[in-house]
């Protein structure tokens, strides 16, 4: 029989991302599955957590991450996943895991190494020109994940929500 039983649920740490990681919980919730939230911190991210470093005897900047700047990336999603999800954290067992790399190229590896069922992830909704010039990390796991992809769209959901609560 076919059964959801570990779902991934990518996250950016945004609140774009909260819509999707909120359906994420809910629907593990309710098959009893766990869920893993993922968080990949890209070169952009990185910067934030160790910022740049002139190597010496040269004039181009070059990063060089401290040791610690995955535990400082885990501690943050640690914070927004308790500051944003604490009413659905004790009801599903919950798995974070912090990698650095390129978003869509780690989310697919992990789906397949983790043997994930269904993979959660938000989308930011963008088009025209910002699309094709940033891509969609979404549009890309889609196309090449290893499992079902449930695609949020921040907007959606909202809509939805409204027409719930007025017919409520």
């Amino acid at each position: 029989m076919f059964g959801i039983n570990k779902i991934l649920a990518p996250t950016d740490l945004s609140n774009l991302s909260l819509v999707g990681l909120r359906y994420a919980f809910n629907l593990a919730r309710a098959l009893g599955a766990e869920i893993i939230v993922y968080h990949v911190v890209d070169t952009n991210e990185l910067m934030h957590y160790s910022g740049y470093q002139v190597h010496s005897g040269g004039t181009d900047p070059t990063i060089h991450p401290p040791s610690d700047a995955l535990e400082a990336a885990k501690s943050t999603l640690v914070n927004f996943l308790n500051k944003n999800l604490g009413d659905l954290l004790p009801l599903v067992e919950t798995k974070e895991r912090v990698e650095m790399g390129a978003p869509d190229k780690n989310i697919v590896e992990r789906a397949q190494a983790d043997k994930v069922d269904l993979i959660v992830i938000s989308t930011h909704g963008r088009t025209g020109l910002s699309h094709i010039l940033l891509g969609s990390v979404t549009e890309r796991v889609v196309r090449t994940a290893p499992c079902p992809v449930v695609s949020i769209h921040p907007s959606q959901v909202a809509t939805t929500e409204k027409k719930e609560a007025a017919s409520s």
